[in-house]
């Protein structure tokens, strides 16, 4: 069983910086492309950043310049740094990859989420 596990998630102010984990754990075979989503109120789920797994990104356009993400294979883990923060980043923010626990074709999951509130 794969489990993905969000942290630093929080409550910031405009302008200030969240640096999200994403844990990948259990039987992974390999890890594939990896995400970041997030869903605020009303409004449909939007990729925010994506990374493959030799490294390349891609941002939404909403978030190019203040947003990174980042990779460490060796903990299977991926961050988001989110600097200049903005009241309409408040989302919930959810982790996904691509993950194979055996030799056949990878598996998508999902993260919990984790909430982020951008507000003075």
């Amino acid at each position: 069983q794969v489990q993905l596990v969000e942290s630093g998630g929080g409550l910031v102010q405009p302008g200030g910086s969240l640096r999200l984990s994403c844990a990948a754990s259990g039987s992974i075979f390999s890890l594939y492309g990896m995400a970041w989503y997030r869903q605020a109120p009303g409004k449909q789920r939007e990729r925010v950043a994506a990374i493959t797994s030799g490294g390349s990104t891609n941002y939404a356009d909403s978030v190019k310049g203040r947003f990174t993400i980042s990779r460490d294979n060796a903990k299977n883990t991926v961050y988001l740094q989110m600097n200049s923060l903005k009241p309409e980043d408040t989302a919930v923010y959810y982790c996904n990859a691509d993950i194979s626990t055996s030799s056949r074709g990878p598996v998508n999951y999902w993260g919990q989420g984790t909430q982020v509130t951008v507000s003075s």
